[in-house]
């Protein structure tokens, strides 16, 4: 592969990588993930838990789903939410140390 097709390449992957960030960077969505890590839910699970509206859930899980964070499986008339790969999972847990460490920080920063 030529230096140019490398560099193009190389900008997809900052581009896919940031857009995967900013999925998460919605609160609501956020709050979806964080609720499923310890286990799959439902939709009106999560609109009692995160007290949200039925639509508002909805939408957000079909974003979530479409961009492969969560899965779905029904069981008869329920429709379940899971994380799709556990290294969501990992990336949140990374963050979580990060925000640990330098929390006066992020929270202050002007920057941003």
């Amino acid at each position: 592969m030529d230096e140019l097709s490398n560099v193009v390449i190389e900008e997809l992957n900052s581009e896919l990588i940031a857009k995967l960030f900013h999925g998460l960077s919605n609160p609501a969505r956020f709050k979806i993930v964080l609720s499923l890590l310890d286990s799959e839910k439902n939709v009106s699970q999560l609109v009692d838990l995160l007290d949200m509206k039925q639509a508002q859930v909805s939408n957000q899980l079909a974003c979530l789903k479409w961009c492969g964070y969560i899965t779905m499986r029904q069981e008869g008339k329920f429709i379940y939410y899971q994380i799709t790969d556990d290294r969501i999972r990992k990336i949140i847990e990374l963050a979580r140390e990060v925000v640990s460490d330098n929390a006066d920080h992020i929270h202050f920063c002007t920057r941003m």
